[in-house]
């Protein structure tokens, strides 16, 4: 199986992020529609404290055994014995698949304060974990603004996902709106010595109330201006999606100039806002060389 790290040495990557769906039929129809534009990989979440375990990897091994899609596993740590994800990777390791993203995870949406107890504290842990278990591609998570437990300490947090992903192989950011907030990250990274590919992810806007929460949770910035945008055109869904697209597609050009090493699309299970700006990016199929 190919490995992410591998591929984003060859050149810029396409990818996507699913989670396990509730319903099969709608997801089907996104795989449907998303899988044309010939992915470099997709990556599969791993819900708070390990809420969807099974049923990532059930949709991990059946993209691999089913697809033409490479699937890239989830894996947090939040509240998770280390037996546990010892386990949940040798089952990966049996079934072939090679890509891990180590995540420290997040809390259950119903648990209120510090994060339940668990083995391992931090993403750099499960990192070496993996790392020992088998021969993974290893890539983790960074916040262009700032983890939000940093709570504003940007140097200091810069400092803890370098170390992080100086053990992993590379990294996709959160998403963001800013492309300075992006390039300042990577920045800050090669000043500190670390160089390997930072992903940046793009979440296309069409439901103002999930993605706000979702920013908000992540401590990614709502820029004031996109948010009064939003909200005049809340009543008429098409038009968020408009604005959501329009937004989408300026930032994916702005980081295309900069040369990116590939763009992860938060698809949230749904493909017209996505393929559309994948489209206005010239993203598609790679072509094939003739003989």
């Amino acid at each position: 199986m190919a490995k992410v790290h591998d591929l984003l040495a060859a050149g810029p990557t396409l990818s996507f992020e699913f989670w396990p769906p509730r319903n099969r039929e709608t997801f089907a129809r996104t795989l449907s529609a998303l899988a044309p534009l010939a992915p470099d990989f997709v990556s599969v979440t791993y819900g708070a404290a390990g809420s969807t375990r099974d049923r990532t990897h059930e949709l991990v091994i059946e993209l691999l055994r089913t697809s033409s899609l490479l699937p890239v596993a989830h894996l947090c740590c939040a509240a998770q014995r280390r037996a546990d994800l010892v386990e949940t990777l040798d089952r990966y390791r049996a079934e072939g698949i090679d890509n891990i993203l180590a995540l420290r995870g997040d809390p259950p949406l119903d648990h209120d304060g510090a994060l339940p107890e668990g083995d391992l504290r931090y993403a750099a842990e499960l990192v070496e974990l993996v790392r020992g278990v088998g021969d993974f591609s290893v890539g983790v998570a960074v916040h262009p603004e700032g983890h939000p437990d940093s709570k504003g300490a940007l140097e200091s947090d810069l400092g803890h996902a370098a170390a992080k992903l100086g053990a992993a192989d590379y990294a996709i950011t959160q998403f963001f709106f800013r492309v300075e907030d992006y390039l300042r990250l990577v920045d800050g990274l090669e000043a500190r010595g670390v160089e390997k590919p930072v992903v940046p992810g793009i979440m296309p806007i069409d439901r103002i109330g999930q993605v706000a929460r979702m920013a908000e949770m992540a401590g990614t910035t709502f820029p004031p201006d996109l948010a009064a945008r939003l909200e005049a055109a809340r009543e008429i869904p098409g038009d968020v999606a408009s604005i959501g697209i329009e937004v989408a597609t300026e930032l994916g050009q702005k980081l295309q100039a900069e040369d990116v090493p590939g763009l992860h699309f938060y698809t949230m299970n749904r493909a017209t806002s996505v393929s559309t700006v994948c489209a206005n990016l010239g993203l598609g199929p790679r072509p094939t060389s003739s003989t």
